[in-house]
């Protein structure tokens, strides 16, 4: 026979919650409980008899000898033996970056300078090899043709990072400017620079960058010359203390006939989910940034140099807005000698062509100039 289902009525719910029914519930519940805590209190000391004698034998306990773990409620909840929670894995500190891009994430923020006219053609010949067409027209600087060619190797050692780099950039002039990045071992980089000028060698510099698994030590020559007596040497190491303090310092000494010296810097980057503070500060001066991402759309930074050589300080407010649905960056910048600029970059989809204007006005030196400029590809 089937169990007949009744339908809760308002009559059953009266009838359950009536004074009679409520207390025999009410004296159920209690003789369940008090049974449970008897059945409880046996079992602890019961345990703590097998522990006793375990320790008069001189054997293990149930709780040291090798076996599967309990169901009991320390391991329900994640707890080890005692009640004691299980340790965490610690997760690994991540690397701090170079040395140089500490003040990065700010310096981003701000618009870069725009001055005349610029066409910008980017080929893609290869999936290693690129080459860039540069026309500048300028009333204020030397105006010329440059051409700018990058190649990758085929080594990925992450999504934009491939080696050996080979990236050289000459105008119409003559003037050649290369970069070569290599790496040597899956720890250690090694960059060369040189510069010529009028079939003159202007700067010629060799870096060697070592990035462990929570630090960075960058080691650079600049122009060494033995027969000249001359060289500057710079060191840079950065240490990652927590996932959000980093410490570092650089130490730069230059040697040259008649004159040595050395100016040490000390360096510090604090970075949250939302902002990020960076502070250099040595014997030549300081530089201090902040960064704040208000969201998607809005950044800010800011950003403070003093100079003790030059005895010159500049306090600099820059922001940029991001219009993903319009294809536009908009950048604007003020400072402490009272310059205004701004930048307003736009994309022309489908054609892959991006239209850059920009005007700065410079109140302290009565000055203006604006430009303009058109990339391609």
């Amino acid at each position: 026979m089937g169990m007949k289902t009744v339908s809760p009525t308002w009559d059953h719910l009266d009838t359950w919650c009536s004074p009679p029914r409520l207390g025999q519930c009410l004296a159920h519940s209690k003789r369940f409980t008090d049974t449970l805590l008897m059945l409880c209190t046996q079992g602890n000391n019961q345990g703590h008899a097998r522990r006793a004698g375990a320790e008069l034998d001189g054997g293990e306990g149930p709780e040291d000898s090798v076996g599967p773990p309990s169901r009991g409620m320390g391991n329900a909840l994640g707890l080890g033996v005692g009640g004691r929670r299980s340790p965490r894995r610690e997760e690994p500190l991540p690397n701090p970056g170079s040395f140089d891009e500490l003040h990065r994430l700010c310096k981003d923020v701000f618009p870069p300078q725009i001055e005349g006219v610029k066409l910008v053609v980017n080929k893609t010949l290869s999936s290693h090899f690129q080459v860039t067409h540069t026309v500048h027209m300028s009333t204020v600087g030397q105006s010329g043709y440059h051409l700018h060619a990058a190649y990758a190797g085929d080594r990925q050692l992450g999504p934009n990072e491939a080696f050996p780099v080979l990236v050289g950039d000459v105008d119409s002039s003559g003037n050649l400017n290369a970069h070569v990045l290599h790496l040597v071992a899956e720890r250690l980089r090694a960059k060369a620079v040189f510069q010529t000028q009028q079939a003159k060698f202007l700067t010629w510099q060799f870096d060697g960058e070592y990035r462990g698994d929570d630090h960075t030590a960058t080691l650079t020559l600049g122009n060494p010359d033995l027969l000249g007596e001359s060289v500057i040497v710079v060191a840079h190491f950065l240490q990652s203390l927590t996932r959000r303090l980093v410490l570092g310092g650089e130490l730069v000494y230059h040697r040259r006939p008649g004159e040595e010296g050395a100016i040490l810097t000390l360096a510090g980057k604090y970075s949250a989910p939302r902002w990020e503070a960076t502070l250099n500060v040595g014997s030549g001066g300081a530089h201090a940034s902040y960064y704040h991402g208000a969201n998607d759309q809005v950044q800010v930074g800011v950003e403070f140099e003093a100079n003790t050589r030059l005895r010159d300080t500049a306090f600099s407010f820059g922001y940029r807005l991001t219009l993903p649905q319009a294809n536009m960056v908009f950048r604007g910048l003020l400072d402490s000698n009272w310059c205004v600029g701004a930048v307003l970059e736009k994309k022309l989809p489908p054609l892959p062509v991006t239209l850059a204007l920009g005007a700065f006005l410079h109140h302290g030196r009565n000055r203006f100039h604006c430009g303009f400029s058109v990339t391609v590809g």
